[in-house]
């Protein structure tokens, strides 16, 4: 029988694979219906395999909850450890460095793309993920397999519908998600399938491993209080980094990403307005809701200083949310950075003035709080 050429599998995949390929097809069908079923052309093959795969997990979830249901629902949550902060700030390092930690989880690559039957699916069907999913991430060059530790978005944006995470597929109709980076102007009914949603991921996470979890979007930045509301006695640790770093990465993040889920074409020429929007209702929002967490529960990091000194920034960390150091905790991390050594991070031009200028009138409030210079 001829093999079939491992670069042709791996181009198809990258046309047809799609997040919303883990979504239950109720909830692709009522997606589409909310969107027009505005499906540009060339994404009519990508969206015929979502609805072959979320077929397929409709009928996964349906044995899941047979099986795992009840267990799940009486399983209580431990309060979580939430990392905050905008996207490219240096999150996913912090939390790969949680994750020498063995005391907490996180969800992993394969559960928050696949929320609906992990429990039923991830030791059989996680290997047919990791056939196709890269090596590194396309944005950064940092290391990718389905196991790693990965942002929740994802898994609440399959999950709930509510999710700014969905304007990567529809990003024509972005102002329909942007109600849910911090859910002020959200709906009752959106609010409540979220919450619901939220939960029962958890818990199921919970079950599964039995730890507190160690979770991170960078729009829970903005939704500190609902994070308080739904888990009392959770922690907060929050990253920052220089804005125009933030900035430039971002931008590089969105030409090279964009259209790898997306159903709808997306115009490149909007990217910065986007950028400079998302990033000031993100910050605004955290600095309006960061005095609502108790003293002990939050710390802050710089991301500079967590580069030029991992262990020593967590430490401190550790001490300020009264989490317990420990030697073998040490050990750990050096292993995993000396895992890391030789990577290096992106570099990329100077701003132009003109967009310098932009960023410090709008992003004032984060140049002044954090002390860099615009």
């Amino acid at each position: 029988m001829p093999q079939i050429d491992a670069r042709l599998v791996q181009a198809l995949n990258e046309r047809l694979f799609c997040y919303l390929s883990g979504m239950d097809v109720r909830d692709w069908l009522r997606l589409l219906r909310e969107n027009r079923f505005a499906v540009d052309p060339p994404y009519w093959p990508r969206a015929a395999y979502v609805t072959a795969e979320s077929v397929r997990t409709s009928a996964y979830r349906i044995r899941e909850e047979k099986v795992f249901g009840a267990a799940v629902a009486a399983t209580e949550i431990q309060p979580p450890l939430f990392i905050l902060g905008h996207a490219r700030s240096g999150t996913t390092h912090l939390q790969r460095l949680l994750a020498a930690d063995e005391r907490f989880a996180s969800p992993n690559v394969y559960q928050v793309n696949r929320p609906h039957t992990f429990l039923s699916t991830e030791s059989t069907r996680a290997k047919r993920m990791a056939s196709w999913v890269p090596k590194t991430r396309p944005m950064d060059g940092m290391t990718l397999s389905v196991d790693a530790p990965e942002e929740d978005e994802p898994a609440l944006a399959l999950l709930t519908r509510c999710s700014p995470f969905l304007e990567r597929m529809f990003p024509r109709h972005r102002a329909r998600y942007r109600r849910y980076v911090s859910f002020r102007r959200a709906s009752a009914a959106d609010l409540s399938r979220w919450k619901g949603g939220f939960v029962w991921f958890l818990k199921k996470l919970t079950w599964k491993y039995g730890r507190p979890l160690v979770l991170k979007s960078p729009y829970h930045t903005a939704r500190i209080r609902l994070l308080m509301e739904l888990f009392p006695g959770a922690r907060f640790l929050h990253i920052h980094r220089h804005p125009h770093a933030v900035f430039r990465s971002t931008y590089h993040l969105y030409v090279n990403t964009m259209q790898l889920n997306a159903l709808q074409r997306v115009d490149p020429r909007r990217f910065e307005d986007r950028i400079v929007e998302r990033y000031r209702e993100v910050s605004d929002a955290f600095f309006d809701q960061r005095p609502l967490i108790p003293s002990g529960h939050f710390h802050e990091l710089r991301y500079e200083n967590l580069k030029r000194d991992p262990v020593g920034e967590l430490r401190q960390a550790y001490d300020a949310l009264a989490l317990e150091w420990s030697d073998e905790l040490e050990i750990k991390l050096g292993r995993y950075l000396k895992a890391i050594h030789g990577y290096r991070p992106n570099t990329f031009p100077e701003l132009a003035p003109a967009t310098r200028q932009r960023l410090a009138v709008a992003w004032r409030k984060s140049f002044e709080a954090w002390g860099y210079h615009p």
